[in-house]
């Protein structure tokens, strides 16, 4: 009888609860943990598998604290690794929707492997062409909230102005290029001199701007859309949608897909220029992508043929091995990644 590997299993673990701005000091590399290579065959459901990728997202953070009000997902658990989107293979399972060697996608855990109870929040890779990486973001959460945020929440029209804050991020990037493949004007926002330069040189915009070196925002704005905005793609929140509610169209839309400037405060910053909703009668939707799921393989059938003949761009910023995934995820909240944040386990 051959004796079954057990093997180290490198795990990222959440020490405690995170108030205010997180440190990598806050996630604890843990290379002591060991795990047996084969499921137990009497129990039925479960999958065994080697990960690959890992998806560093700023909606993580708030996963970080013990509890914030009208989450829609649970906190971390101190001592325990915490888990996140990713792309795994399939080593063992006993569930009748995979067998070994199949690649998958969802959420797992930040480990080397992973037993996974609940592969039902799995999806199954079936087109092995593209990078397997790209699951992680364009053909993952990061793809399907940029379609849904701009096809389903704003309802474009060919010849709409689009402003998109956080634009060279993994969402923004993506918003970016579907607008300017609807036929709309763009202009996006960005942190730095080289994430502008991306946004108009790599992914197309009409324009873009370094936020940071602005001193006055509202002027700012409007010698981008004299006319002002039809839709707002808001992953900031804070100031910049302050600012942007002056300068919207009669009739505009806003999507709130995320407010990463407010994610370590403790004090949320208020919005002033809320009147401008009424004044312009603007249509402002929150949204989560959990709610649109469902048009995932709509999804694919949009955005598959769009990679394959180059007609859209996509930008990860990759960082090999998970002794490393901490300073990669805390990163995010200080603008580090230039385009799509992956950790790189292993290679398939």
């Amino acid at each position: 009888m051959t004796e079954v590997a057990v093997v180290r299993n490198k795990q990222v673990i959440l020490k405690d609860h995170v108030d205010g701005y997180p440190k990598e000091s806050d996630l604890v590399v843990n290379s002591d943990a060991t795990i047996r290579l084969e499921l137990p065959k009497n129990e039925a459901g479960l999958i065994l598998t080697k990960n690959l990728y890992l998806s560093c997202d700023p909606y993580m953070r708030s996963r970080m604290r013990s509890k914030m009000e009208g989450s829609y997902t649970s906190s971390f658990i101190p001592g325990a690794p915490i888990s996140g989107y990713g792309v795994a293979k399939v080593l063992d399972s006993t569930h009748p929707d995979f067998k070994k060697g199949d690649l998958i996608s969802g959420l797992i855990n930040w480990e080397e492997y992973s037993m996974i109870t609940n592969p039902q929040l799995l999806i199954k890779i079936q087109h092995t062409d593209i990078p397997l990486s790209y699951y992680t973001g364009i053909l993952g959460m990061a793809g399907m909230t940029a379609y849904a945020g701009f096809y389903e929440v704003c309802s474009p029209k060919k010849g709409d102005t689009v402003f998109v804050s956080a634009a060279s991020g993994a969402v923004g990037q993506l918003v970016g290029q579907f607008a300017k493949l609807y036929g709309c004007y763009v202009v996006g926002s960005a942190g730095s001199k080289d994430k502008v330069d991306l946004l108009t040189n790599k992914f197309g915009f009409d324009a873009a701007f370094n936020y940071k070196d602005v001193q006055d925002l509202n002027a700012t704005l409007k010698s981008y859309f004299p006319d002002g905005i039809d839709i707002y793609f808001d992953n900031v929140g804070g100031k910049m949608l302050d600012e942007v509610l002056r300068n919207m169209r009669i009739h505009g839309c806003i999507a709130v897909c995320g407010m990463i400037s407010q994610y370590n405060l403790e004090q949320h910053q208020g919005i002033e220029n809320l009147i401008f909703i009424i004044l312009k009668r603007v249509r402002m939707e929150g949204f989560l992508v959990l709610d649109y799921y469902h048009l995932y393989p709509k999804f694919l059938d949009t955005i598959l043929p769009l990679i394959r003949e180059g007609k859209i761009t996509y930008v990860e910023d990759t960082v090999e091995g998970l002794e490393n995934a901490p300073a990669a995820l805390i990163g995010l909240f200080s603008g580090k990644n230039v385009g799509k944040q992956v950790v790189a386990i292993a290679h398939e």
